[in-house]
C-alpha cells in the first residue's frame, strides 16, 4: 500500500529522528478508547458516539470536548462522561494490558542500533502518556516524549510536532514523522517533516495520500523501508 507517488529514497538518506505519535501508532488504544466510550454513550443514550470519536483523532483533550459539545450541544456533560470513560479504559487496560501495534518494539529496537534519536508527541496528556509508555516497558527508548497538555495548539497544529525537533536538536526536514490520524498527517505537513503514515481506524483519502510522504500498512513495513537507506 507504499505511496507510489513519492519515493523515499527521494526524501532523504538518512534521518536523524523519528517522532512517533502514541494512539493507533504504538498503542492499539484508539479502538479501546471508543470501546468504553460506547459504554457510556449506552448508558446515557448519547447517538453515535463513534462518529463523534473518529471526528475526535488525534486532537488532545480540549480539543476533543470542543467537537463534542459542537456535536451534541453546549450543556453536554463532556467532563462527567470523560471520568466515566475514562474509569472503565483503565479498569480494563492499565498496567501494561494496553495493545501494542505489530512490529513497535522491532522498530524501536532498530532505530537505537542505529543511533536515530526518538521521540514521541502525542495528543494525550504527558502524564498518561508516561504511564502507558512505562507500563508498556518501552519509555526508555524516547528520548523526549511531549503531550498534549505542553502545547497551546492541537494538532492539525504543527506545534507539538516542532517542539518534538527542537528538543531533539534536528531540524524538521531531518526528521520522520509517524502518524496515524488526518490531524496528525496534516501537523506532519505542516511541520515540513517527512511524513508517513500508518493507517489506523481510517484510511487515507486524496488530500493525506498527497501530504504523506509514505503510506504504509504496518511498522514492520516501516523498519523495512528505513534499512533501505540506514
Amino acid at each position: 500500500m507504499s505511496n507510489s507517488m513519492k519515493g523515499w529514497k527521494s526524501i532523504m538518506k538518512k534521518p536523524e529522528a523519528v517522532v512517533f505519535d502514541m494512539d493507533g501508532v504504538i498503542f492499539d488504544s484508539e479502538r479501546c478508547v471508543i470501546e468504553t466510550w460506547k459504554v457510556v454513550a449506552e448508558k446515557y443514550g448519547i447517538k453515535d458516539i463513534e462518529s463523534a470519536c473518529m471526528a475526535c483523532l488525534g486532537l488532545n483533550s480540549a480539543a476533543t470536548k470542543r467537537v463534542m459539545r459542537d456535536t451534541y450541544g453546549e450543556d453536554f456533560p463532556y467532563d462527567i462522561y470523560k471520568v466515566e470513560a475514562s474509569a472503565i479504559f483503565h479498569e480494563k487496560y492499565a498496567g501494561g494490558r494496553l495493545p501494542m501495534k505489530p512490529g513497535v518494539v522491532e522498530l524501536l529496537e532498530f532505530l537505537k542500533e542505529n543511533k536515530i534519536k526518538i521521540a514521541l508527541a502525542s495528543s494525550t496528556r504527558s502524564g498518561v502518556v508516561i504511564q502507558e509508555l512505562t507500563d508498556a516497558g518501552l519509555i526508555n527508548y524516547f528520548d523526549y516524549v511531549i503531550g498534549g497538555d505542553m502545547v497551546t495548539n492541537s494538532k492539525p497544529s504543527p506545534e507539538i510536532f516542532l517542539k518534538a525537533c527542537e528538543a531533539l536538536g534536528v531540524a524538521p526536514e531531518n526528521a520522520i514523522g509517524i502518524e496515524d490520524s488526518f490531524n496528525g498527517i496534516r501537523a506532519l505537513y505542516s511541520a515540513g517533516m517527512q511524513v508517513v503514515m500508518v493507517p489506523d481506524l481510517v484510511q487515507p483519502d486524496k488530500e493525506i495520500r498527497v501530504k504523506a510522504d509514505l503510506v504504509l500498512e504496518s511498522l514492520i513495513e516501516v523498519k523495512n523501508e528505513l534499512a533501505k537507506v540506514l
